[in-house]
């Protein structure tokens, strides 16, 4: 039997956002050798283990306050006015990371809150998301949050709306919320519904759709917290019912790649090329030696 074409998709991986964030974390490690992260730099824990071993301390919010006249990173996800506060009152020097898309998206969520105060600001995204707890921060903790349709409940269609949504939410998802409230909105009240998901993850969707439609077997890397990864892995396992989500290449089932004649290896925007590189040359090696 020959061996199987084992394929890494190539635009799978970390998105400009975290490449941002783990460079400016690398940077000031290689020149102080010490350096507080707030939250998991990103939802992949092979990377935040590497990062720990050059010397990224992991901290919480509650943490935060217990520091003074350290440097602090705050990751791509994006923080509320709030964490700017207490860094500036206890010292602590903040080496900030937002994405830009995130940043922008605050800003204009903050500028709808100003000059809007009878509008209700609506988030699409997760509720408790770091994400969404920096874009809630931009309102003095007043906007709504909405998942899905049954969460529309909260909104009072009375009142004008302004809708947003957290970056990596789903384009389908979003333009169903839309088409409800406008269904349920009250004559007369103004709805204003703004597009705010990052292409960069968006476009991906199809893609990888593709990916694991042209591929016998799919092995989905992805930290476990990624609610990118979970998303991402469920429309590729829509089209392949045989993708495997996985955090590293100890979780590889030999048994998976038995008499398939092609294997992709993808990806969330938290999964660093690094670590399916290393899935790679596992399938490699289990190919070459067992099939």
């Amino acid at each position: 039997m020959s061996n199987p074409i084992i394929e890494i998709d190539d635009r799978s991986g970390f998105c400009f956002g975290v490449v941002t964030a783990i460079r400016k974390a690398e940077e000031t490690l290689n020149s102080s050798g010490s350096l507080y992260c707030l939250g998991d730099i990103v939802h992949n824990s092979d990377e935040v283990q590497r990062l720990m071993n050059k010397g990224l301390k992991t901290i919480t919010h509650d943490d935060l306050k217990q520091l003074h006249d350290v440097k602090v990173l705050l990751r791509a996800h994006g923080e509320p006015p709030s964490t700017y506060h207490v860094a500036n009152e206890k010292n602590i020097e903040i080496i900030d990371a937002t994405c830009p898309v995130v940043l922008q998206l605050q800003r204009r969520i903050k500028s709808s809150y100003e000059t809007c105060p009878d509008a209700q600001i609506v988030i699409y995204g997760k509720e408790g998301h770091a994400e969404v707890n920096g874009l809630v921060g931009q309102t003095d903790g007043r906007a709504i949050v909405v998942q899905d349709l049954a969460d529309l409940d909260k909104i009072d269609f009375t009142k004008d709306i302004e809708l947003y949504s957290q970056t990596t939410m789903s384009l389908t998802g979003f333009s169903d919320i839309i088409k409800e409230i406008e269904r349920r909105v009250a004559p007369g009240v103004k709805f204003n519904s703004y597009d705010t998901i990052c292409r960069q993850v968006a476009n991906r969707v199809e893609h990888l759709r593709e990916f694991a439609a042209s591929n016998s077997v799919i092995l989905f890397v992805s930290g476990k917290k990624s609610s990118n990864g979970r998303f991402l892995y469920e429309e590729c396992k829509s089209v392949n019912r045989l993708t495997y989500m996985i955090s590293n290449q100890s979780e590889i089932k030999s048994e998976w790649l038995v008499g398939k004649p092609t294997i992709g290896i993808c990806g969330a925007t938290s999964t660093p090329r690094w670590l399916m590189e290393d899935v790679y040359d596992r399938v490699k090696s289990l190919t070459e030696n067992s099939l």
